[in-house]
């Protein structure tokens, strides 16, 4: 029994994906095409930006609840300022408001050494009621539809700029988490902060730095988003952040800290969002995708957590000759 909880947790994010394609595949009429296999990854590009810089985060050992809102609240910026700025420099503020947000975020939690979750839930509420207060909590346009469109072109029959710039963020993360000594780094500080510290890893510094990295991750997704859409909206992302944070579970990280990849990050995005297009095909509910995330990912912590939690085989006795 512990060695097949053991291979399924090993190879969930395999598991997980094949089943729901091959379930689609027979279930969803139309689901296994080109154009829905670039449709869904051009959707979970969306959460996929954003789950980069979380995959950074949980393996550091801490967590962000306000990406959704940045999420929002960069995209606003985006848009709100075109009219003064020009697209190109109102969408580059739009991405600095999610690094500023994730520079607030850390200085709440290394600095003043407040608990991540209270932190970044506190930080949640302000940010979405400034997108809210600054938009009146309506709807705002951008000045150039087609720009919009541009930037939803289909290249190579598959890839859009939002798709593209998702794959390209996972290759450099991969390299960046298994090439490089602050990747390794990462995973030390996120195993144990305290003992990291006294080898001589900057423990505050990389935490700190991996905050900074996850708003300006959410920033840049929330702007992608607002220009494909031409809108700032105060409601966007206010259910991605569950969503986020199970494909990466999904993808094997560990909400613990100190575990966790780049491709696996990338297959749990690929899971859900073959899931919730799926879904969609099928016309169900938000509400009900909700349940599923969050089924999800109660299922995968309690079956971390039960591999991990296993007992381990004695060691042998040796006998007096």
């Amino acid at each position: 029994m512990n060695g097949l909880l053991s291979a399924l947790s090993r190879y969930r994010v395999a598991i997980i994906l094949g089943a729901t394609l091959v379930i689609a595949a027979f279930t969803v009429p139309g689901f296994v095409s080109l154009t829905t296999a670039s449709l869904g990854l051009d959707r979970g590009a969306s959460i996929g930006i954003v789950a980069i810089g979380l995959t950074v985060l949980l393996i550091a050992g801490q967590i962000d609840l306000s990406v959704g809102a940045v999420f929002a609240l960069s995209g606003i910026v985006a848009i709100s300022l075109q009219a003064e700025l020009g697209i190109w420099p109102a969408a580059a503020l739009g991405v600095l408001t999610g690094v500023a947000a994730g520079v607030f975020n850390g200085i709440l939690t290394v600095g003043l050494k407040i608990n991540a979750l209270v932190a970044t839930l506190a930080s949640m509420l302000i940010f979405r009621s400034l997108a809210h207060w600054v938009t009146g909590s309506q709807p705002v346009s951008g000045t150039d539809i087609t720009f919009a469109v541009t930037l939803s072109q289909v290249y190579a029959e598959f890839f859009t700029a939002r798709s593209a710039l998702f794959l390209a963020g996972i290759v450099l993360l991969d390299f960046w988490l298994r090439r490089t000594v602050s990747g390794r780094n990462l995973f030390a500080v996120g195993s144990n902060p305290i003992a990291a510290e006294a080898s001589g890893i900057p423990s505050g510094r990389t935490l700190f730095l991996s905050f900074v990295f996850a708003g300006a991750l959410a920033g840049l997704a929330g702007v992608f988003e607002s220009l494909t859409t031409n809108t700032g909206s105060p409601v966007f992302g206010a259910e991605i952040t569950v969503v986020i944070i199970a494909a990466v579970v999904v993808g094997g990280t560990r909400l613990e800290g100190g575990r966790g990849s780049a491709l696996g990050t990338l297959g749990g995005v690929l899971t859900i969002a073959a899931l919730t297009t799926a879904m969609e095909f099928q016309s169900v509910p938000a509400y009900v995708q909700q349940i599923v995330n969050g089924l999800i990912l109660i299922l995968l912590v309690v079956l971390d957590r039960t591999v991990r939690a296993r007992p381990r085989p004695a060691m042998p006795i040796l006998k007096s000759l």
